[in-house]
């Protein structure tokens, strides 16, 4: 740190500027060889769009200071709304799905209880609770802690082996807190879980909201892409209009640049309602122009970076017919791994037919390719992964990452979310583990 305290010369701070990117993981991230995170690949026209964005450095809470972004965000989050299957409504940018979650959730208790705005807690007559599958994005759970719900007010509800919510026992547990006296008031459904890339059961629980009034909420933050292709589109998303708020992250299955994460509502003026403070100094009445566009008294935030620019760049130089052929292309790309898998059965197994671009797997070295497969084998085959996890990243060839769920051992999870990616990267993928793994 003193080191910071005095001034360096130009050519010093670009030498910086050097040795910071020889650690990073930047090369990898953008290279086809990285099928780690769900956000990969590195979108030229997207990445102009970014630096661009820096280049105006303006911020996006008022129309006057940011007239031309503000219209690019307003025709962009219609268009997506159009796609999910709505006439009207609202949207806004936020800093990452989580956020947008949060905004789902706040709109949620503003609709079905008014007066908590104002009053807190002490305007509700009873306890508040939400439902969520055991394989959501952590960010629900969230929710309940920062919200003032509690944790223990966010209701898990079991999945089946495909990691799909079990619609049976949502409506079973909501019930169950009906009958102490609590009220449900919040579904989330995932479309594209984080792991398995699962997706619950859209009309199955748009029912249950239905029968006993909680809002419905899609977590598509990661699986949202699919909403463009009519090949894949359903039955992932069958029943999608029916749902309240959707978050949808163009910077997952899009590959926009990090950060671009989008929040739908059906239904128009629940953001401003829920969320306007009113602040003289920069939302003011009388304005030369329609203060409708000063989105900043609608989010929870003051300042908001723009994140509309990549977007918008990237959909005119692709058109929606250009995101469909990359969703499309990438499940052509995820079929062919599945397809090498089970050429290679020996090798590999398979864990189940992915419904998104998660592809799970174990991979089975030499010693174990004779022992039946039973739980003592899945706990081999998860002894493996770390190792072959660690030598991935000694020899800097390529990343896969893996993890454990709640009815396996730890397993490869294998993302194919990058434009860049071809079917002979995924070969290498496959060619490279049984390279590092084949003597364990």
């Amino acid at each position: 740190m003193a080191k910071m305290e005095k001034r360096k010369a130009f050519s010093a701070t670009l030498n910086n500027s050097n040795d910071v990117f020889r650690y990073v993981v930047f090369h990898l991230t953008g290279h086809p060889h990285f099928f780690n995170q769900l956000s990969n690949g590195l979108d030229l026209i997207s990445m102009a769009g970014e630096w661009l964005t820096a280049t105006a450095n303006t911020n996006m809470f008022t129309y006057e200071i940011a007239p031309v972004f503000i219209l690019m965000e307003t025709v962009v989050l219609t268009k997506m709304r159009e796609i999910i299957g709505w006439s009207g409504g609202d949207s806004i940018l936020a800093p990452g799905g989580s956020i947008s979650n949060l905004y789902a959730f706040l709109a949620a208790r503003h609709k079905m209880f008014p007066n908590y705005k104002e009053q807190g807690s002490a305007g509700l007559p009873g306890t508040l609770v939400m439902f969520t599958s055991e394989q959501c994005h952590y960010s629900i759970k969230s929710c309940a802690a920062v919200c003032g719900l509690g944790t223990n007010n966010c209701v898990v509800v079991p999945s089946d082996e495909h990691g799909k919510i079990i619609v049976s026992e949502l409506e079973r547990l909501i019930l169950e807190r009906k009958a102490k006296g609590d009220i449900p008031f919040f579904v989330n459904a995932t479309a594209g879980t984080t792991v398995l890339g699962a997706f619950d059961d859209i009309n199955g629980i748009a029912d249950i909201c239905q029968k006993y009034n909680c809002w419905m909420h899609i977590d598509a933050a990661w699986g949202g892409g699919l909403l463009m292709s009519r090949k894949h589109r359903h039955p992932r998303f069958t029943g999608v209009e029916r749902a309240d708020s959707i978050t949808w992250n163009p910077h997952k299955l899009m590959g926009a640049l990090l950060q671009c994460s989008t929040i739908h509502f059906k239904e128009d003026g629940l953001l401003i309602s829920c969320n306007q403070m009113s602040a003289e100094y920069l939302f003011m009445t009388d304005k030369h122009y329609d203060i409708s566009y000063d989105t900043g008294d609608k989010v929870i935030q003051c300042g908001r970076h723009n994140d509309i620019f990549k977007l918008w760049l990237q959909w005119r130089a692709k058109g929606t017919e250009g995101f469909e052929k990359q969703q499309d292309r990438l499940m052509e790309l995820v079929q062919y791994q599945v397809k090498r898998i089970r050429e290679q059965a020996d090798r590999f197994y398979l864990i189940m037919e992915p419904e998104c671009v998660n592809v799970s797997f174990w991979y089975v070295p030499k010693r174990l390719r004779g022992m039946p497969h039973d739980s003592k084998r899945e706990v081999e085959l998860g002894k493996i992964c770390p190792i072959i996890k660690n030598r991935m990243m000694q020899k800097g060839t390529l990343m896969v990452g893996y993890q454990p769920d709640d009815r396996r051992p730890n397993f490869f999870r294998s993302i194919i979310s990058s434009a860049a990616v071809t079917e002979q990267d995924v070969d290498f993928m496959l060619d490279e583990i049984h390279r590092l793994g084949d003597d364990l």
